[in-house]
């Protein structure tokens, strides 16, 4: 009896050493990981490399003297537009529109929440603008509820912003997959990504705004022809954060796959309206009855992390952030190729101005990237190097 009550005695000892050892181990671990997470973030959204063919990089941009930062020292700038004087308007997701033109005003957005991806981030300026002035913006919130998105329009006038008008409101929210672009398409309507939210399985839900491409009249009512009768267009994305029209005025957008250790299959999606885009039932190249497959995906080993993105020449450009590349799907080959890769980091925004030149804007101040001499920056670039 006594020798059973030893063993039990030594077993227990043993195990509480063993207990021990493991909170101990844990603590190291977490300790580690808390003083070098700066590192960490930075190694695990290090771009893991174009794919395609490689084109144009900035040492030629600067040869031929085609390439020009006009703006810098901007905090995670994430949508630029331009107004009829040639000023810029440029949303800093912090909460802080920036007019750019001899001068940099700032104007604060009251009620932005600028935690983790979400923040100020689309801006539009209505078909019209030049006779009624308004401008557009997606925004991240804070209610009782948690966080949610929604789209305010505002009437500019001077350096101020009158006559606030919340647009659509309740979009979901949350720390990641916020969507956030949005534009005026080819029929005057507005049209919005929005992100899952991290809800993954209620991007297929008609009755969730989260991982939707919406579609709106200027004013926020719902277009009539719109495939369900609601403000949803599209279903079944994960984190759209790119529109665009071709010379058709097809729509296009660029998709957010899936991220962590199996980060990759990102999307570029030629978009119908109506249709299922899959996630998060089919990814890639997978199949599924009555899902849309995209029209190019980056592969398992890959990411871009896509973001904003033009039509010019007859290819789509749309901007690479952890890809740290501008990316280019030629419309009539069917190849992509990459630009700059790693030359300017992280690159969020890709617009085209009246003149006909390209601008790109960097995000290398969002934490997730290794900020550069004056980040972040907005580059002028003719695009004419890419003939």
């Amino acid at each position: 009896m006594k020798d059973n009550m030893s063993a039990k005695g030594g077993s227990a000892s043993g195990g509480k050493k063993a207990l021990l050892i493991i909170i101990i181990s844990a603590a190291i671990i977490l300790t580690g990981a808390y003083f070098f997470r700066q590192k960490i973030v930075v190694e695990v959204f290090t771009p893991t490399g174009p794919s395609g063919n490689i084109g144009v990089s900035s040492e030629e941009m600067a040869e031929t003297e085609d390439i020009e930062i006009i703006v810098s020292d901007l905090q995670i700038p994430w949508e630029i537009t331009f107004l009829p004087t040639g000023e810029l308007l440029v949303t800093e997701r912090p909460g802080n529109l920036l007019k750019i033109g001899q001068d940099r005003t700032v104007i604060k957005i009251s009620g932005v929440e600028h935690v983790g991806e979400g923040g100020l981030q689309g801006l539009a300026l209505h078909p019209d603008f030049v006779n009624n002035n308004l401008i557009y913006l997606y925004l991240t919130t804070k209610t009782k509820d948690g966080l949610i998105n929604r789209v305010e329009r505002y009437q500019l006038v001077g350096n101020s912003l009158e006559n606030k008008t919340i647009i659509i409101d309740n979009i979901p929210g949350a720390r990641f997959h916020d969507g956030g672009r949005i534009e005026f398409g080819p029929d005057d309507k507005l049209y919005i990504t929005t992100g899952d939210a991290g809800q993954s399985d209620k991007a297929q839900d008609l009755d969730y705004l989260g991982g939707k491409i919406l579609r709106l009249n200027a004013d926020g009512s719902v277009p009539e022809d719109n495939p369900f009768g609601t403000e949803i267009y599209s279903y079944g994305h994960r984190n759209p954060q790119g529109l665009v029209w071709d010379r058709f005025d097809r729509l296009w957008i660029t998709e957010h796959g899936r991220s962590g250790a199996l980060s990759g299959l990102d999307e570029l999606n030629l978009i119908e309206p109506g249709k299922n885009y899959g996630w998060p039932v089919v990814q890639g190249d997978e199949e599924e009855v009555e899902m849309i497959s995209p029209r190019i995906h980056s592969g398992p080993d890959v990411t871009w992390a896509p973001a904003g993105a033009i039509f010019w020449n007859d290819s789509i450009f749309f901007a690479g952030l952890r890809g740290e590349a501008l990316y280019e799907f030629s419309l009539a080959s069917g190849e992509l190729s990459s630009h700059f890769f790693q030359e300017f980091g992280r690159l969020r925004a890709v617009v085209l101005d009246n003149a006909g030149f390209m601008y790109l804007t960097t995000s290398n101040t969002d934490g997730r990237g290794t900020m550069r001499f004056n980040d972040d920056k907005i580059i002028k670039i003719n695009p004419n190097i890419f003939r």
